[in-house]
């Protein structure tokens, strides 16, 4: 792929734009919009106008936006709830990890500290200070922690519903934020019934009542239609985790939607497959722009093949199957890392046989990907075979996480029997 690629028709990737991008913006959904409907229309209209300079830039600024837009969590509640031990799950972060927060049996937290997520760093967890660890009361408490700050608050709570903790709710809801209450060590708790009543225990049951108690302490205290997740930081595909995430995924508004949908945790194909239309979406806004370009080479540069090279590792790295996440993984399951790759594709991708060259590699995927990527296939052939590798290496390591996700239940189902 050295060689020259074919202009099968000069000129067309200028041509028919508006219906492009009515293509694209109409193909959104609206849980996985990355841009706001302020943007989409303002791009629409310097379409009309013919303002192609302005249109890339506004689309520039969007992708931008979409990288460097922060997110600022809250996590607050008593001490010893299990805020550090959340963060720390959340960022997919060992307790005994130089960068995690600090967890034990005493407060740990007495001052108000951010923990940036390690693959998306726009993305912050702040552990804010045990309201019971400070003497404040909820008001200067907020002021404290500096309360305007937070896209939102997740109260942590491992017991009952406690006075701090309708403090921290009334307090939230009249500033007008929002709040999302999350009852931890659930564990814990189905394990202490079940050895106290045998005989009697329900799973179900008593994680009803659980919930129930989180509510109804709630709305007792003029606190109406409270949002209940109950979680455990042992077990993540079990209980409200990603129920959690899926109601965050929709409230934050479009220019934060992405970075949030990265940084979630393989947990379930559910999770893995909203990452993947996330960055597609990226890819996708990113071919069209490079398609209002006055050029584009007639043939594959060696910055292309670096560009393919650092989508792959970026992609590997979120999802988790990057090589630090491999070999971490494999000492878990006390395996070697090459016998751990054996069972998925995206570390093979960029190997070359003998005497083949990266290009010849990179051309051999084009062959088999061409024949559907949506709207990329209305675009020249040097887009498409950029943006569909992309898709291409996109869709691979997705698949990999899935695999790797059902290897992980797989051995839980294992030890448990």
């Amino acid at each position: 792929m050295g060689q020259e690629l074919s202009d099968e028709s000069n000129g067309e990737e200028h041509q028919d734009w508006d219906s492009r991008f009515a293509t694209y913006f109409k193909n959104l959904r609206l849980g996985n919009k990355i841009i706001s409907q302020e943007t989409i229309h303002s791009i629409k209209l310097l379409l009309t106008k013919g303002n192609i300079q302005e249109v890339i830039s506004a689309i520039n600024d969007a992708l931008q936006e979409i990288v460097d837009t922060p997110i600022n969590i809250a996590v607050t509640g008593l001490s010893g709830a299990g805020k550090s031990s959340f963060i720390n799950t959340l960022r997919g972060v060992g307790h005994e990890e130089e960068d995690a927060a600090p967890t034990g049996v005493l407060p740990m937290t007495m001052h108000r500290t951010p923990y940036t997520h390690p693959q998306i760093p726009s993305v912050v967890l702040w552990d804010l200070p045990g309201i019971g660890t400070t003497n404040l009361h909820a008001k200067d408490y907020f002021k404290k922690v500096k309360f305007n700050e937070y896209d939102f608050f997740i109260i942590i709570s491992s017991t009952r519903v406690t006075q701090h903790d309708l403090d921290l709710a009334k307090e939230i809801r009249n500033m007008k934020k929002d709040f999302y209450f999350v009852r931890t060590k659930v564990d814990n708790a189905l394990k202490y019934e079940e050895t106290c009543k045998p005989i009697t225990f329900q799973r179900e049951k008593v994680l009803h009542q659980i919930r129930y108690c989180c509510i109804d302490a709630l709305k007792q205290n003029n606190i109406d239609e409270p949002q209940i997740f109950l979680i455990s930081n042992n077990n993540l595909s079990e209980y409200d985790l990603q129920i959690l995430n899926n109601v965050l995924s929709k409230e934050l508004p479009a220019q934060k939607h992405n970075n949030f949908m990265l940084s979630l945790l393989n947990i379930a194909e559910a999770a893995i497959e909203r990452k993947r239309e996330s960055l597609k979406h990226l890819i996708r806004l990113e071919a069209l722009k490079v398609t209002l370009l006055p050029y584009t080479p007639n043939v594959l540069e060696k910055s292309d093949v670096e560009k393919l090279k650092e989508s792959l590792y970026e992609y590997q790295d979120i999802f988790g199957v990057d090589d630090a996440s491999l070999q971490n993984l494999a000492k878990d399951w006390q395996i070697p890392m090459e016998q751990l790759k054996e069972i998925i594709k995206s570390p093979s991708l960029l190997k070359t046989k003998k005497e083949e060259t990266i290009q010849e590699k990179l051309w051999e995927y084009w062959q088999m990907v061409c024949s559907d990527n949506g709207n990329l296939l209305t675009m020249n052939f040097y887009i498409r075979i950029i943006f569909c590798l992309q898709i291409y290496f996109l869709d691979t390591v997705t698949n990999d996480a899935k695999v790797l996700l059902k290897e992980i239940y797989s051995r839980k189902r294992l030890i448990i029997n």
